[in-house]
């Protein structure tokens, strides 16, 4: 079916590289994100990325290292989620023999391998509250005892973290210090997900099909109009990971010249979400009010009819809204001028 369908043949290979990071697109959200990544990187200041999981956060804490004056020394990374709490205070700190159980020899923690680097906080809002404390001190003390020392060690790190999480609402649910959150939240950087950008779509692909298809030994030069059409209107709630993985398995679908991928499930997925009733998320949702608010509001933020009024909120709260949701000033005036 897809053979007899009309083919496009596109020079090989497409993708253009954005950053040092190898992040891949054009759509204007992702440069607002590069453009706020050539900001900060050379400022040394906390960085707190936010955006559902398979965004590419870790592409640009990896790319405000690369921009940065510390380029050159250690960028260590550690998830949050992915260590069991008991552990997570040695592996962020480090530990003395006998700590512990198991504790046979001195370790190093991660804050004293990043030293005059970078560490990366991977899903940070899964840091146990019992050591956010200690968290909060190395941030600002810039020191820090091992697991059973009374010896302080000093280091410089700039941290940079990331999550998935809405840490606001953690914070007032006091599930997250709200006192590491602001140190933290130096700079916030929004990720757009994928759904928003599906300009870059075709470039993913494509960038996806030349690394799978060299690792497989695979000659991949066409992709039909029909199959580029499938991937462009998907919703990819799993974002670039569920991409890249899809891509992969349709290269080993693939044995010829053409991508030939199992577009039959991708389109029952598609059809399955498309919208309904209540098919919006929480963000989604509020959002787009904010957004029909700021169009009944001339676009004005601030005064008695401005939309923070309208919508009950304090003029800094709603920028801080919007930031979030990835509503800047230009997209505010063009929904006040819609």
């Amino acid at each position: 079916m897809i053979a007899a369908m009309t083919n496009r043949i596109v020079d090989f290979p497409v993708p253009v590289a954005k950053s040092q990071s190898n992040i891949i697109g054009a759509d204007r959200g992702l440069n607002h994100v590069l453009d706020a990544v050539g900001l900060v990187a050379p400022a040394d200041a906390s960085v707190l990325i936010q955006g559902e999981t398979g965004t590419g956060k870790e592409l640009i804490a990896r790319a405000i290292h690369d921009q940065s004056p510390r380029r050159h020394q250690p960028y260590v990374k550690v998830n949050c989620a992915a260590i069991p709490a008991g552990l997570l205070e040695s592996e962020l700190f480090g530990h003395e023999r006998g700590a512990f159980t198991g504790a046979v020899m001195q370790s190093k923690g991660r804050f004293q391998l990043a030293d005059r680097g970078t560490l990366f906080l991977d899903e940070v809002g899964d840091l146990p509250l019992e050591l956010q404390p200690k968290l909060l001190r190395v941030l600002q003390e810039r020191e820090f005892e091992r697991l059973g020392s009374n010896h302080t060690i000093r280091v410089n790190v700039r941290v940079v973290a990331a999550t998935n999480l809405d840490l606001v609402q953690m914070v007032n649910e006091r599930r997250f210090r709200a006192d590491l959150f602001y140190r933290l939240n130096v700079f916030p950087i929004t990720v757009p997900p994928l759904r928003e950008r599906p300009d870059d779509i075709p470039e993913l692909v494509w960038h996806f099909v030349g690394r799978f298809a060299a690792r497989m030994n695979r000659n991949i030069d066409v992709i039909p109009d029909c199959v580029m059409e499938v991937l462009e209107r998907h919703h990819w709630p799993g974002n670039i990971r569920e991409l890249q993985n899809f891509v992969e398995r349709a290269v080993v679908f693939s044995e010829g010249r053409v991508l030939r991928p199992p577009l039959e499930a991708l389109q029952a997925m598609t059809r399955s979400s498309e919208p309904g009733p209540y098919s919006k998320t929480l963000a989604e949702a509020e959002r787009d009010h904010i957004l029909e608010v700021l169009q009944h509001s001339g676009g004005v933020l601030g005064g008695d009819n401005g939309a923070a009024a309208r919508l009950g909120l304090k003029r800094t709260t709603l920028q801080y809204r919007m930031r979030k949701l990835g509503i800047g000033q230009k997209r505010a005036c063009a929904a006040a001028g819609a």
